[in-house]
């Protein structure tokens, strides 16, 4: 029997419990801070699958100086990064490879608008819902049972597997850092990232940045002669949105040409007020900026900081009681992938033989972990399944998908780890 027939049939065989395993991961609501269950039961999974585990805390002190490193405003007692390796037979000449994860998820929102219970996975019709089922829960599950259906299938490897998984992609990007950080490094690295079998070519760079403003509190009798935050705060937030104009007015980077709005200004919270008769006399809110390849975070922060003070001249309040501008979070370099890389070459050609087409490069319009692998000179990548919802109620992913990219990602490990360095 040939080796694609029988490493077929192993996958075949797992999926049932390929899906258990993902709505198991479904079932945790892994959201920022609440991390460390999941990977405990990540890790003795894989310790199951007789890999080496290593789990441990981030250390900011550690990671401070990568310029891929984001500013907290939380500690990470109790909430690890996790590394389960592989190892090819001693002498081995075949490449290694990372296959990254990340395990937490926003935030459900209101559960009045999901279908069912977020945290309760849910298949209909061919599509399993739940918060972070696509983002990326889905494509941890691809990562593990594609190597897991390599062993069962009896296929030798020779190079080196590290399965991970990580916190903070979604503010931070500190737990890839630090992982890389500690010496879990590889020849080339995969981030199954729901990129509809498409593979990620380019991604933005992003900050996030929170807005204080700050008014004349009164009751509300005298409200014609107080200054009320909360509108305040709204004539800084129709500052931003102008600044959104005015950056994709701007002449495009080459590797987003073609689309039509690729830089993305979201004010995504807002806090204010305390009483519905009381005049506010604070209001926050926090918001996400992109940028192009290329372009340094610190040059945006400060023309992003110039640009709201100078539309303050226009107030006769704000001229003179100016907001208060923090940055924190993300301070995400933008990412550009050499296409003539190996690591694209073996990618796309394990694509061809599963989804008998060429595959199509994805421009991110958002950001995800390899950019941290790129500050360590690691080639890397997103490849990763269908779905939709991402981010929003009913998120949901595309389980025939879901196979499809576990199959990519098994000939791809095969691919890459067989070829010698």
């Amino acid at each position: 029997m040939q080796m694609n027939d029988v490493l077929e049939q192993s996958i075949e065989k797992l999926w049932q419990e390929e899906l258990l395993f993902l709505k198991t991961l479904g079932s945790y609501e892994s959201t920022l801070g609440n991390e460390r269950n999941i990977q405990y039961f990540i890790e003795e999974y894989l310790k199951g699958m007789d890999l080496k585990t290593d789990s441990f805390d981030v250390e900011p002190s550690r990671i401070s100086n990568y310029k891929n490193y984001g500013k907290p405003e939380w500690g990470y007692n109790n909430r690890p990064v996790m590394a389960g390796t592989f190892k090819a037979d001693e002498g081995s000449s075949g490449r290694s490879l990372i296959l990254q994860s990340h395990i937490d998820v926003v935030d459900a929102g209101p559960r009045s608008h999901w279908d069912t219970d977020p945290y309760t996975p849910a298949i209909r019709n061919g599509k399993m819902y739940g918060r972070g089922i696509l983002d990326m829960k889905g494509g941890l599950a691809a990562n593990i049972f594609a190597l897991k259906a390599i062993e069962k299938a009896g296929i030798k490897l020779n190079g080196d597997i590290q399965i991970q998984t990580v916190i903070e992609e979604e503010v931070t990007g500190n737990g890839a850092l630090a992982l890389l950080d500690a010496g879990y490094v590889a020849d080339g690295a995969l981030i199954p990232e729901p990129t509809q079998h498409r593979i990620l070519t380019s991604q933005v760079g992003v900050i996030y940045m929170r807005v204080t403003v700050t008014g004349a509190g009164a009751h509300v009798e005298k409200a014609d002669q107080a200054q009320n935050a909360i509108m305040k705060a709204y004539k800084m937030i129709e500052s931003l949105e102008k600044y959104r104009r005015y950056i994709n007015d701007q002449k495009k980077h080459a590797a987003f040409k073609e689309h039509p709005h690729p830089l993305n200004v979201n004010v995504g919270k807002i806090i204010g007020g305390d009483w519905v008769s009381n005049v506010p006399v604070e209001c926050t809110f926090e918001a996400r900026v992109g940028f192009y390849p290329g372009t340094e975070p610190s040059d945006v922060q400060k023309e992003v900081q110039e640009w709201l003070i100078k539309h303050c001249e226009s107030d006769e309040w704000l001229k003179d009681h100016l907001p208060e501008i923090e940055f924190f979070g993300f301070n995400a370099q933008g990412f550009e992938m050499n296409k003539n890389s190996d690591l694209y070459k073996s990618l796309s050609d394990s694509h061809y033989l599963v989804d008998d087409e060429e595959v199509k490069d994805l421009p991110f319009t958002a950001t995800t972990d390899v950019r941290v692998f790129d500050e360590f000179d690691i080639p890397v990548t997103c490849y990763g399944p269908f779905g939709g919802n991402m981010h929003a109620p009913n998120e949901f992913i595309d389980l025939n998908s879901l196979k499809q990219t576990t199959r990519t990602i098994a000939y791809f490990i095969i691919d890459w780890c067989n070829r010698s360095k």
